[in-house]
């Protein structure tokens, strides 16, 4: 019964109309109902991108003053990173265009998005980014929110074979050593981990830094990681997933943990992982997690952080139920509502306001990435 209703749901929830042309609102809506990215909606997203990469105002930086000479202009600052409100959102800002032009590589924007890329990661922009890591005080610049999302623009550069790619993936390696280094360094002195629903969420930052370290063969930083991740997680049994989301979250602490377990644990050893930590998952009694949240306030740059909710809601649902068997009852439990989540936020990604605009379409690009069940 329960399994029924979320698929009714999943089919017969609204959409709400985004601005711009009937056909891109058709193109988003296909995309939407299937969960998958095209072209059309591609090209909405890295507009949204393209316009605040550069855009250096508003400005919302993370940054320590040491002395009356670190008054500067976040330009100055981050020369390759410097809009889109905050750092770590330029950063995935920029993944995401990698991801468009990686995937859509003939798409109308990708002059735009090549001559952008070659902006910021010159050479000189990303030595600037190191040695603002160097100064006093830095240590926990982004931990581990914008290093993670740095690892991942790493890793789509990686083994793309493009020659822009591969020049700024040589460019942006100082950047990425100087924060592997950081991960190596940091974790074995984290004795707890953080499982807040936004940016210093632990199982967020090692998710995305795992996917890095296999990719790019770095041994010691897979095995720093999944240590730590069987350290602070494995035991973990009876999440109280039902007092989730607050209310700023853009992050399920509990499906992000999940989503780190899945690729930490072999499939057997995760299943039954994850029956002990959501043992109520099919029994209907964590409604609030598998319903997306209510967003009251567009305009409100912590409220809406909950269609980032839904978001990566519906990316932890997708990625959790391709690990489980076909017939175990919670994979079609989370497809269902990863299919709610997604169709809600996505009609949300241009919203026409900056506070949401500069760092969604970021998060809509990767839950549309990942592998459908």
């Amino acid at each position: 019964m329960k399994r029924t209703l979320f698929s009714i749901v999943a089919f017969c929830i609204p959409v709400v109309q985004m601005p711009g042309t009937a056909s891109a609102f058709a193109a988003s809506q296909q995309a939407a109902d299937k969960l998958s990215l095209n072209q059309a909606q591609a090209s909405r997203f890295a507009q949204l991108a393209l316009k605040c990469i550069s855009k250096e105002y508003p400005n919302k930086p993370e940054h320590v003053i040491n002395n009356a000479g670190d008054v500067e202009s976040p330009l100055k600052l981050h020369p390759a990173f410097y809009g889109c409100y905050d750092w770590h959102s330029s950063v995935h800002g920029h993944w995401m265009l990698v991801r468009l032009l990686r995937t859509f590589p003939a798409m109308p924007e990708a002059p735009a998005i090549r001559n952008a890329l070659n902006v910021s990661l010159s050479p000189q922009n990303i030595h600037a980014e190191v040695a603002y890591l160097k100064q006093p005080n830095r240590q926990s610049f982004e931990r581990t929110y914008g290093w993670a999302w740095l690892l991942k623009l790493a890793e789509e550069l990686l083994h793309w074979e493009d020659a822009d790619a591969k020049l700024w993936s040589g460019n942006l390696q100082p950047l990425v050593e100087a924060l592997a280094a950081r991960y190596i360094a940091f974790l074995p002195k984290q004795t707890y981990p953080i499982r807040t629903g936004v940016h210093p969420n632990t199982a967020f930052g090692l998710a995305f830094g795992l996917d890095y370290a296999r990719s790019a063969g770095n041994k010691a930083l897979e095995a720093m990681i999944v240590e730590r991740s069987l350290t602070y997680f494995r035991s973990d049994a009876n999440y109280p997933a039902a007092w989730e989301p607050g209310g700023e979250d853009f992050f399920s602490p509990a499906l992000m943990e999940a989503d780190l377990m899945r690729r930490v644990l072999k499939p057997a050893d995760f299943r039954r992982w994850f029956n002990r930590f959501l043992p109520e998952l099919t029994s209907g009694r964590l409604g609030k997690l598998l319903r997306p949240a209510v967003v009251t306030d567009r305009t409100d740059p912590k409220i809406v952080h909950l269609d980032g909710l839904n978001l990566s809601r519906a990316w932890c649902m997708r990625s959790i139920a391709t690990t489980l068997p076909r017939n175990d009852p919670a994979r079609r439990i989370l497809t269902d509502s990863a299919r709610l989540h997604g169709r809600d936020a996505l009609a949300h990604v241009a919203s026409g306001d900056y506070a949401g605009e500069h760092w969604l379409a970021s998060f809509a690009v990767y839950m549309l990435s990942t592998e459908a069940p």
